[in-house]
């Protein structure tokens, strides 16, 4: 036992400290995943969003106040999605380094689509070539980011890079964690490609435009929404306006969340076999983990298929 107690406190010296791991916070479930498969076999991030939680608005509790207040790197989607984090992200975490993923000059940025029906747009281009800039767009721009595969590689890109600059000694960690990720993200694009062929140009509807970027990556436009662009309900007109165009152009699918209003749902959905499938973009039954995103791309990819897809067939 003499001869132990040194060998142990030799080696506790020896091994890596966690407490040389920068401490990172994040705000939501899909950003907590993709910085949590950067940070794999180091630590992990904290997430200040509770699942569930709506990030349009929320007020923090002491516990993931004090985790802002301890950060040495907080990474979040930015403002337009978590417009009441901006202040205490400032005051709780002056000292901190803060990276918004919105504002990465690689991040492909989509606008809020307008009106109940989206207008058709024939000649977007989808894949990997319309990543080509950081353009503007009139309006609001959707903050639904993370949606899009090649932001998420992006983003893991410029966590590893801000992490290797906090903690040189395991950059090259980080780096071939976010290499490793990005090819992970690659492979599953082809599966979810594969799997969406069978339905492709079947017309739906959205509950709110949360899907665009998911979308217009692998060449599936909604055709309307059936609340406003921030889930705020919907009037008796939109409601008229869509419930009319749905038989008219063969709406067969409705893509849902969880906690939607059913009445809003059903004043469109109610009349003919149109599916209604719940399909969540921030993942709240997902468990949080380095394989958190790829799970929820293939949730979504799931859940749309099994809404498209042909009942007769």
């Amino acid at each position: 036992m003499r001869l132990l107690i040194p060998l142990l406190l030799t080696f506790s010296i020896l091994r890596p400290a966690q407490a040389d791991v920068p401490r990172v916070v994040t705000d939501i479930a899909p950003v907590h995943g993709l910085v949590e498969r950067v940070m794999a076999g180091l630590g992990a991030p904290e997430v200040i969003l509770p699942p569930g939680a709506s990030p349009h608005s929320y007020a923090m509790r002491p516990s993931e106040a004090r985790a802002l207040s301890g950060a040495d790197l907080v990474f979040w989607v930015g403002p337009a999605l978590t417009p009441w984090l901006a202040g205490p992200i400032e005051t709780l975490a002056p000292d901190a380094q803060h990276i918004a993923f919105m504002e990465l000059e690689s991040v492909a940025l989509l606008p809020f689509r307008e009106g109940a029906m989206f207008e058709a747009h024939d000649d977007h281009d989808h894949g990997e070539h319309a990543h080509d800039a950081h353009d503007a767009h009139d309006g609001p721009v959707d903050p639904h980011v993370w949606l899009d595969p090649h932001n998420a590689r992006v983003f893991m890109a410029e966590v590893a890079r801000q992490l290797g600059a906090a903690d040189p000694e395991n950059a090259e960690h980080y780096a071939e964690n976010a290499r490793a990720g990005a090819a992970e993200i690659e492979a599953l694009e082809t599966r979810i490609t594969a799997e969406l062929s069978t339905v492709s140009g079947r017309p739906f509807l959205v509950l709110h435009d949360a899907y665009h970027y998911f979308e217009a990556h692998f060449g599936f436009e909604a055709m309307g929404a059936i609340s406003l662009a921030d889930g705020g309900g919907a009037s008796a007109a939109r409601l008229s306006e869509l419930h009319d165009k749905v038989s008219e152009m063969g709406v067969s699918c409705v893509l849902t969340e969880p906690n939607a209003q059913r009445g809003l749902i059903d004043a469109v959905a109610a009349q003919g076999d149109i599916t209604v499938q719940e399909v969540d973009p921030l993942g709240v039954a997902l468990p949080l983990g380095p394989d958190f995103y790829s799970a929820l791309l293939s949730e979504i990819a799931t859940g749309l298929g099994i809404c498209l897809r042909d009942k007769s067939s």
